[in-house]
């Protein structure tokens, strides 16, 4: 009778705990926001809640959750890549260039992601080895890549057709890729975030080098006393950043068959951080999950498909995505606890 009497009282104090820590996890947080955000939407619109127009926002944010996926790493490692617009634009330029040569396909893709592999191993290089700031060094790579992308194109626009010398077997498998559906029914490019999330997330939460991605964000020093090569999980990071940042322009040209050096992507890095951010990774290193950015992702999907249907102006969702940038960032540094 009394140890029923007990354990019927603690149970419900151990309820409460776990609901607790479930209302204080940031990935609760965004995903009731984003509940919100589409129950508000699906009565504000006619269109929002139908099966065709969700595929179309999966399809959306595709790119952006791809490149986010990579900036949680970087973020997690306690660094920024600003870079990864111009990464997007120049590897997929690259690949384009060398379809329209007259390459194979599967070459053609290698030499673009090499093109990311390698902007990324620069970043890393100038922000451990070259003791810059990150934000600086990626900065910094941001006019450099782009400026290697107009000398390429000589600042024409790049077309993947026929015409242009692409071969009708190798056209074909590159426009699948970007245009194709799965089924008949789920998009290409929706596929590849699935696979790309999938496997980033078994990375971070199971392997050693997501434990010493977490490790170095969380405290470099102690890192790199406990034996992990700093330097050596921040370049990785950045690399990885770059190839899914090549991998995302090269599905975006695979889509849309004619780019442009001096537009395509730009801007895009702030979409992919404010996503991340969103998700809940910090600025401070440290923190962040891949459930938590795919939460992000759709938050800056939902919002700028939802502002599209009901017709609200493009130059107010840029206005729109700022101001998400700046209250994501204020609840990061609000709810970062300080050691007393």
């Amino acid at each position: 009778m009394t140890h029923a009497v007990r354990t019927g009282a603690r149970a419900p104090a151990t309820d409460r705990f776990t609901l607790a820590r479930l209302l204080r996890a940031r990935e609760a947080g965004v995903f009731i926001a984003l509940l919100v955000m589409c129950l508000f939407l699906s009565f504000a619109t006619d269109g929002f809640l139908t099966s065709l127009n969700l595929l179309n926002v999966g399809r959306q944010v595709s790119l952006l959750g791809i490149m986010a996926v990579g900036m949680t790493f970087v973020l997690i490692a306690g660094e920024v890549d600003l870079s990864v617009g111009s990464t997007y634009a120049l590897s997929g330029l690259a690949t384009g260039m060398l379809i329209i040569a007259g390459w194979a396909l599967l070459p053609a893709i290698g030499a673009g992601l090499a093109t990311g592999i390698v902007i990324g191993l620069i970043n890393g290089v100038l922000s451990t080895y070259g003791r810059l700031p990150s934000l600086i060094a990626t900065l910094g790579m941001l006019s450099i890549v782009r400026g290697a992308a107009l000398i390429l194109t000589n600042g024409q626009p790049v077309t993947v057709n026929a015409r242009n010398g692409a071969l009708p077997d190798v056209l074909a498998s590159f426009g699948f890729m970007g245009q194709g559906y799965l089924f008949s029914v789920i998009p290409m490019q929706l596929v590849f975030f699935v696979i790309v999330a999938a496997l980033a997330w078994l990375v971070l939460s199971f392997s050693n080098f997501g434990f010493r991605v977490y490790a170095v964000g969380g405290s470099a020093k102690a890192a790199r006393v406990s034996g992990i090569s700093v330097n050596k999980v921040k370049i990785s990071a950045f690399v990885l950043m770059g190839v899914l940042a090549a991998f995302a322009g090269i599905l975006g040209l695979a889509f849309l068959p004619s780019s442009q050096a001096g537009r395509t992507g730009l801007g895009l890095e702030l979409d992919v951080i404010a996503a991340t951010i969103v998700g809940g990774a910090s600025l401070s290193g440290g923190e962040g999950t891949i459930l938590g950015t795919i939460l992000g992702v759709l938050i800056i999907g939902v919002m700028r498909n939802g502002l599209v249907l009901m017709g609200v102006s493009p130059f107010v969702q840029e206005l729109m995505i700022g101001l998400v940038i700046i209250i994501a960032v204020g609840i990061d540094k609000w709810s970062t606890r300080r050691p007393t």
